[in-house]
Formats: C-alpha cells, structure tokens, sequence
C-alpha cells in the first residue's frame, strides 16, 4: 500500500482531438505498464477500448490509470474531450487533486478547454500547462501560451491558479520538453526526448490528496463497474480514513424525492488500480482511488462511509442537460422481426441501468410506453442510441427537443457558444449557414488560411447543424459548442426543410419504382428494402411531402420487359446515420432503429391518419 504522502491524482483535460488519448499511450508505455511482447506495446488509443470509441476516435467514457514512477503512484485519469461528455468530465474531476490542461500548438484554447478548465479551477485543482503538437506546420508555440495565459486570467478564482508549469510535447513521439527546443520545428520529433518531465512536474507540483488518514473511512462514489461473478462495484477517492476487506460500510444516497436511503454492508472485495487493470488489496489508504464490492446498489455521487456515517457529501455537480428524445417501442409493420430486445419493458430496464450508471443523462419514464433521455447534445444520443441498437435493442425515437427550465419563474430555453474552425475558402458559406439559424457572430479571426467563427446561436438552432457543416465544407470543419447561458424562451418559426417522399405501399422495394421516384428527389433505400406505408423513403426536391409508390412492380408481358430493369440506372442512396436521421427528423416524424436497419418514417403511417392530425393540428392553433 502507497502511503497518502506518496500518491498523486491528476486529471487530463483537453479539447477533442487536442491529443490527449494519444499523450496517455506514451506514458503507460514508457512507465513499462506492458511488457515488450505485449500487444499494447504496438497499439495506439489504448484505454479507448469501446467499439465506438475507436471508431469515431473520441473518449467517450472517462478511464483512470495507475502509473509508478520512482517511489510515487501516479493516478491519472484520462477524460473525455467532447462537450457532449461534460458529465463524464464533471464526474471524475472530483477524484483528482490537480489537472495536465492539453492545447493544441496551432489552435490554441477551445470552448471545451474553457469549460473543463473553469470547472477544474471551481475545484481549486493544481494547474500543469501542456502545449502538445508543438511540430504541426502551422504550429505556434508561443501564441498558444498567450491564449492559455489569457484563459487562466478570465477564468482564475485564486492567485495560485495563475501559478503553473508549462510543458512543450509531441504526445503521438512521446517527447515532451521543458523549453521550447531551439532549430527548426520540423526536427523537433528527431530530437531525443521522453515522459519524464511530465511525470517529474506532476509529483513537484500536483499537491499530495488532503484528509486525515486517522479518520473514519469515507468516500463518493464517483463511478461504477459490474462483473458477472462479484457483481457491482462502486469506485471513488478515499477522502479520509482507510478501506479495509471485511469492514462494515453504509451507503448513503439521496432519492428523487430528496430522502436519504441507507444501504448497509462490507467490503467483500477492495480493488486499487496496478496499471491498466485493478487489482485486489486488502487495504488502502486516504487518496488512492479504489473499487469496493458489498453493497450491490447504483448509487453515482453516493456517500460510503463507516457504519457512523450519518452526513451526505454534497452532490457532484454536472451541467444541465440541453436535448432531449423521446423513446419508444417499435410500432412499424415490421416491429418485432430484426430485434433481440423488442418490447417496452426490456428497453425501460436498460434505460433504467443507463440511469444509474451515466451521470451525463437525465432519464425518465413518460408514461409504460414512453421514456425521455435528456443530454448535453446530439452526438452523446445519438451514441446511446448506437449502443442499444448493438445490443440487440429494436425500438423507435421521436426529433430531439431543447430542454427548457423555469428560471425565477420564467420559462427559458439554453444558448450556446459555438465555435467554427474552417479553411477560408468556405468562410461565406458558414457565415450563410449560421445567419439562417439566427446565429449572432460575436468574433472572426483569419489566419494561416484558416478562419475562426466564434457565434451565440440557440441551442434548438444549433440541432442538425454539424451534419450541414460537414457536407458543406467537405468535411473539413472543426466545430465545438458549449452551454452558455439561458435566456427567456420564445415562438420562432420551424428551420426550413424540404419535404419527404413517402411509401404508399408496403412491401420490397424494386428497381423499376426506384427509378421514378428518383426524379423527385433523393432517396433513402435500395432495390429489395423493406418498406412500408408512412415510411419515408426519400427527399422531395421542393417543399412539400409527396406520396410514391417504392414497390411497383413492371408486369412481365413479353421476354423483354421482363429483362428490361438490367437498363435501369438508379443513383447510389442517401446513407442513413443516427446522427443525420436525427438532425433530419421534422416533429411529424421518427426514427425505427433496429440492429440491421434504421427507418424515417411519419408518427402517423397511413395518408388518412396523418390528414386527420394535421386538421386537429390547425385547429388547436386557430
């Protein structure tokens, strides 16, 4: 067991893609966490073990790590770079003592590296500056610095927070210097360098944890894991006191309602990280981070305690969420036919564990049909939603809505931030795309040929936004929002969107249909789809949604027009993403999720309903 004096608890904190994932691989793999004949050893985006992870190249979970160096452990928690993954950020600050703020060389402090910096200091963590990529060709040492001194004077609560160590590194080399090295930048990778000075900086300059070891034992329940064999854990800093196998515990944990819940139990199983993994102990001691099994109760921001404990620790504090979907169970025609998961009930149940174990979303049931999840954005449902859908989950979601709050009993919706990094080519166009959502632009910076928006915009002007951005600079965007503030909440009329073209029938789609549907407009599906009356199957060229038929049938008469949809050329379809589904959906429509297949379709499926709702419609409007 490390004593208190000898441990060490940081948290790294940067924008996304700022190279923070890629700056942890080099220092488990110089710390000699892995042998050299193990994989890892030659794998990048080590901790970023989630399948979605490393296909979209974020962290979307944080991860904490545990790293020797000389006769001090090292706990260093690597924290998701999104907004949208604010909570998870929120969450796992409260085990650090201090914080590695990591910003790009070239672009300098984003809005993220704002909100999680301003958090950190909220918490009076010790600050350590790295400024990382410090070779990219446009890269600006110097100027990031500026910026960064610039961040902490807005944002400083004390004069200790102006007080700290900067370190210049190429995260994906594993080098990281002191000074910034003299010569030519484009050698800087060829220069002999290692982790050493950041390892070095951390245990001069990030403060041992506080808390009297004599005390008793005392602990927020700050994250939480689940194994088959032992069962819930539940994983957090020890504040004060030491854990011990087999002592007596009690789990303290507000309600809904605001009721304090008691939970009584033992530690039947105390786990400390060893690198990677965790790893059994009999005892730790005030500052480690620790996982405890004996009490098999979901309970994040939770107070465990000795049995004495009576006082709740105050709740980890985490932003409000912004967007909301609505959740329901599969009502298409076919409903049932590609899920493992297809009825209500199973899908309640996993949302309710969601619940327990994401601090980030805010889950509640409308009624036994419905669910509402709340979140900071877009992408964190829209990798929700991914998640069940690979699980084997089969259900439907209604458009994302801002989440509106009653402020000194006005009703308020959120504004956001919202950053734009684009080449100056597309400049016009962002400046068009952002003034028809009624963007305000606050400031716009030009250089090294790249252009920097910095606009107010509403958070439900912002829904949809990222997916028009991509396809009109050809994906060569970097866009980042965060809540700012909330403002009184007022009517607007619906963002412009061209109508749908819509199934009339229910079967497969053939080539032959396909081919004068296309001349409306785009379509969604492909010869031999499924699909069926009310689904949308493409988009109109104008406004209004009109009704086609996808799965006409030409009637064989003769040997040749039988054969004749070989001659058939029909453009490839439009690839249906969660995240585009999303940003499309009107508020008439919604998205069925299955794991094989994802479906637009109408609320209402046949014409008659859909008229009947749009009179009652006009009339609760007149």
């Amino acid at each position: 067991m490390t004593d208190q004096a000898h441990i060490r608890n940081v948290a790294i904190i940067a924008h996304v893609d700022h190279g923070k994932t890629s700056l942890v691989d080099s220092l488990m793999k110089q710390s000699h966490l892995f042998r050299d004949n193990q994989k890892e050893m030659n794998e990048n985006l080590i901790l970023d073990f989630n399948e979605l992870e490393r296909e979209k190249g974020i962290t979307i979970q944080a991860k904490n790590i545990s790293i020797p160096y000389k006769d001090y452990k090292i706990n260093i928690i690597d924290t998701p770079g999104h907004a949208d993954f604010g909570g998870e950020v929120e969450r796992t600050l409260t085990m650090a003592d201090g914080v590695i703020l990591l910003i790009d060389a070239q672009e300098g402090p984003m809005p993220q590296t704002r909100f999680v910096l301003k958090r950190a200091l909220e918490l009076q963590l010790q600050p350590i500056l790295i400024i990382n990529k410090i070779d990219k060709s446009h890269a600006d040492p110097k100027h990031a610095l500026d910026k960064a001194n610039d961040l902490f004077l807005m944002l400083a609560k004390r004069d200790e927070d102006l007080e700290f160590p900067v370190l210049y590194a190429i995260g994906r080399e594993g080098k990281v210097w002191k000074q910034i090295p003299e010569g030519d930048p484009t050698t800087w990778a060829q220069l002999p360098g290692d982790i050493t000075p950041i390892l070095e900086t951390i245990v001069e300059r990030i403060p041992a944890p506080k808390g009297d070891k004599d005390a008793p034992f005392l602990m927020q329940v700050a994250a939480m894991d689940y194994d088959l064999h032992v069962g819930r854990s539940l994983i957090g800093k020890i504040r004060q006191g030491e854990a011990k196998k087999g002592d007596s515990i009690i789990l303290l944990h507000p309600d809904s309602k605001g009721e304090v819940a008691k939970y009584k139990g033992k530690i039947d199983k105390l786990q400390t990280r060893v690198g990677i993994v965790f790893q059994d102990t009999d005892k730790a001691t005030t500052g480690d981070i620790i996982s405890i099994s004996g009490i098999d109760v979901s309970a994040i921001g939770g107070t465990v305690g000795s049995p004495e404990q009576t006082e709740v620790l105050p709740a980890i504090k985490i932003s409000n969420p912004s967007v909301q979907i609505t959740f329901e169970a599969n009502t298409s025609p076919y409903a049932g036919k590609e899920g493992k998961f297809v009825t209500m009930k199973l899908l309640q149940q996993r949302l309710d564990y969601e619940k327990e174990t994401n601090v980030g979303l805010t889950i509640k049931r409308i009624d036994e049909g419905r669910c509402s999840v709340a979140g900071r954005g877009e992408l964190q449902l829209s990798i929700l939603i991914e998640t069940l859908r690979r699980e084997g989950y089969e259900f439907q979601v209604r458009r994302p809505e801002v989440v509106l709050q009653k402020i000194d009993g006005v009703l308020s919706e959120p504004v956001e931030e919202l950053y734009i990094d684009v080449p100056d080519e597309y400049a016009g166009e962002i400046t068009q795309i952002v003034s028809k959502r009624k963007g305000e632009l606050i400031s716009m910076d030009s250089e090294n040929g790249q252009t920097k928006f910095m606009y107010k915009i509403l958070t439900r002007n912002l829904l949809g936004i990222r997916t028009v951005l991509l396809t009109s600079t050809k994906g060569n965007v970097i866009m980042a929002n965060y809540l700012a503030e909330y403002v009184p909440f007022t009517k607007q009329p619906e963002l412009f969107r061209k109508g749908v073209l819509i199934a009339t029938e229910t079967g497969e789609a053939t080539s032959y249909a396909l081919d004068m549907v296309q001349e409306r407009g785009d379509i969604f599906v492909q010869p031999s789809d499924k699909v069926y009356e009310g689904m949308i199957v493409g988009i109109n060229k104008f406004q209004e949604d009109i009704e086609v038929n996808a799965s006409r049938a030409k009637h064989a008469t003769n040997i040749r027009s039988a054969t004749a949809d070989a001659g058939i050329k029909l453009k490839p379809p439009v690839q249906l993403s969660i995240e585009f589904a999303l940003a499309f959906l009107a508020k008439d429509e919604m998205l069925e999720v299955t794991p094989q297949n994802l479906r637009l379709r109408k609320i209402h499926l046949s014409k008659t309903s859909r008229d009947v709702a749009k009179r009652q419609e006009r009339n609760l409007n007149s």
